[in-house]
């Protein structure tokens, strides 16, 4: 079974927040590294250190991935 673990953080007025020690650590993450979130419409998110190489690849195909998200796609990969 995956381990989990649970952290909260206050958002403030300007939408920041500060990164729990626990999730820094688990992340491995440190100042000027960059991490991605993920989000399903269900509201639940993943969050991930990524490299820079990583983010030359999202940057290329983020534009690629708007044509899956109509509401036949939706149904067609619901099950997945």
């Amino acid at each position: 079974m995956e381990k989990r673990m649970l952290a909260v953080a206050k958002i403030t007025a300007k939408g920041q927040t500060t990164i729990p020690q626990n999730v820094r650590t688990a992340l491995k993450v440190v100042p000027g590294d960059l991490i991605a979130w993920e989000f399903g419409a269900d509201g639940t998110a993943t969050v991930r250190r990524i490299q820079t190489m990583d983010l030359e690849y999202l940057r290329a195909v983020e534009g690629t991935l708007s044509e899956w998200t109509g509401a036949a796609d939706e149904e067609s990969y619901r099950g997945l």
